[in-house]
This record gives C-alpha cells, structure tokens and sequence, in this order.
C-alpha cells in the first residue's frame, strides 16, 4: 500500500512524504479497509510535531478519519456488522493511506447517497456536536443558539444540528467568505468575531436582548461571550482551537446562573457507549430527513496523499471551512 508514515517528529506537513509500505495484516478482531477519502484534523498538526497527548511509537501512519470499502472481515466474528464490499466510514490511526485496519465499533455504514467524500468527515465532528448540543446544552424549539467558529468542520454539523432542533442560530467567523458559507448551511444571522463589538451585536439579536441560550464554544471564548449569554444559558465547551485555555471569572457564571459544561467525545465509548448508539441514531435519523448535510471543503479539490500535507498547512493557516477532505485513488492511478 502507499501511506504518509511518520518515522520521526517533523517541522510541518510540508515535510511529510508518500511511501510504499507492505498492505498491512489485519488482527482475528479488525478490518481491513480500502480507503477512498481521508478527513484532515487539527490534532494530526499537533500529532507529526509530537506535540498530541496521544502519539503511537514511531514509526506510525498519520491521519484518523476515512471512508472507505471492506476488503476484509474480522477471523474472530461469525457474525460481523459489515461484510465484504460495504461502504464504510470510520476512525482509527492510520488514515493517510490506501488501505487501514479498524475495529468493528470504529466503523458506521456510508448513509444512503453519500459519496466517500462527504462520508470521510462525519466520524469526529458531528458526533461532537450532536452530543454537545443535544446531551449536554439540552437544546430546545425557541432556543437562541451562539456557534463559534462556526464554518469549523465542528461548526458547521452544530449550525444544521441546531436549525433541525427549531433553534434560532448566530453564527461567528472571521472572514467574509466563512460568514457567506455558514449562512448557506443555514445559520439565521452571521457574524465576524473579529468586529469590536460582536457581542453586544449578539446580544441585540435576541428577544429583548436577553442574550443567547446555549453557546457552542470550540474555540476557547467564554470570558467574551459571557457578556451575550443570557441568564440561564449554557455554555458548552468543545475545545481551545485558539491555544488559549481560559480562566474564567466564576462570579459571573453564577451571578447569571449560567452552566458551564465540557464535552470530550473520545471518552464516550468508553464511559456511556449507550449514548454513543443514541447520538448515532439521532444523526441517522436527521440525514435520512435531509436535515443534516456533508460539510466538505469545495473552494478546492485535494487528490492523492501526495496532496495531504498542503491540505494540512491550509487547515493550519486558517484558510479552509468544513471538512478538508482528500480523495485517494486505489490501484495504478493511487501512483499517480
């Protein structure tokens, strides 16, 4: 197979090269998979430079999300989910390659008229915000919902999340172009986070300027954006994009009995895999309904994974929205 196989720490994706490695031998519990398109993520930045909390012993194969076609079914199951042929999407260490082993709960089917493009980027992101919108925020009809960064792959499933559950959503970005395509996925009003002023523009944009709701933050803005939340909100805390972790004032989160929770989707399966079946179902349900779309980059195509490492460093430099997915041929053409 061909892979971007990491063998020591590197500077940045530009340095990551294309190699030809043996087609790895899949485990009595694993598939094997022929990957079609592999998603980018911000972790995979941190991940190459050995600056992630979880990095596999050099050397390792980069990349986590992909879509793909069994090959080859688990030698321990009688009875697997998916047989040999299905169209799959999935996480596991190793995406940046023509071929990857996953286990059977790493895995979901291709929803019905999906193309691999649009499936690749589903496994991180949109449980996260399902999860964080509906479990955690509790999110309702009528609900004023504030999206940070929100033409983010995260942002984006949270931005159709919220408008299926009948909520009223702003949107933040911070360009012109990102503004235009979160408006597209559906978000009522939109707003650059880079304008002094954005959270009194918030703010007046609720009923009787009471302030948002709910606050989907992936960012690491809750200081700022307790000043638009409204008494009772919630903030949900998905990550720190921004670098920075905050130290909030705690005397404002209780004089406007706001309720702040986090959300870290990769403890699920582990913690309440039952609730892991009930966000995938909820999902399901929505993209059978055509509530919830693809989020896919498409200002530009990415094909090969001779073409990873500059979809990496467009990710890095701010320049993308959605999902930054790859297409990777298979056989002779994956040469090319």
């Amino acid at each position: 197979m061909r892979a971007i196989q990491v063998k020591e720490y590197v500077k940045g994706p530009g340095d990551l090269t294309v190699t030809n490695l043996p087609d790895p031998t899949p485990s009595p519990d694993t598939y094997l998979i022929a990957i079609h398109a592999t998603a980018t993520n911000f972790f995979d930045l941190l991940q190459i430079r050995g600056k992630y909390q979880h990095q596999p012993p050099l050397p390792w194969i980069s990349g986590a999300e992909f879509a793909g076609i069994v090959l080859a079914t688990p030698s321990s199951k009688t009875l697997p989910k998916f047989k040999k042929g299905d169209r799959v999407f999935g996480s596991s260490q190793g995406g940046y390659a023509t071929q990857v082993c996953a286990r059977e709960e790493s895995l979901m089917p291709v929803p019905p008229g999906w193309g691999f493009l649009e499936a690749a980027g589903l496994m991180v992101t949109a449980p996260t915000s399902y999860a964080a919108l509906v479990n955690r925020a509790d999110i309702r009809r009528g609900d004023y919902v504030l999206i940070h960064a929100a033409a983010g792959g995260v942002g984006l499933a949270a931005v159709q999340i919220a408008k299926a559950f009948g909520a009223t959503v702003i949107a933040t970005a911070g360009s012109s172009r990102k503004l235009e395509v979160v408006k597209g996925f559906g978000a009522d009003h939109a707003i650059d986070y880079n304008k002094e002023g954005w959270a009194e523009e918030v703010k007046k944009l609720t009923p009787q300027g009471r302030g948002v709701d709910i606050v989907f933050d992936p960012v690491g803005m809750v200081n700022t954006t307790l000043k638009c939340t409204a008494w009772g909100g919630r903030i949900v805390i998905i990550g720190f994009t921004s670098g920075n972790i905050e130290k909030v004032a705690m005397n404002r989160v209780l004089l406007k009995n706001i309720s702040l929770v986090g959300l870290h989707w990769g403890t699920y399966p582990k913690e309440q895999p039952k609730t892991v079946e009930q966000v995938w179902e909820g999902l399901f349900r929505l993209m059978k309904e055509g509530k919830f779309k693809g989020t896919v980059y498409t200002d530009r195509e990415f094909r090969g994974l001779e073409q990873v490492g500059e979809a990496l460093s467009m990710l890095g430099r701010r320049e993308t929205w959605g999902k930054v997915v790859v297409f990777v041929p298979q056989g002779p053409e994956s040469k090319l």
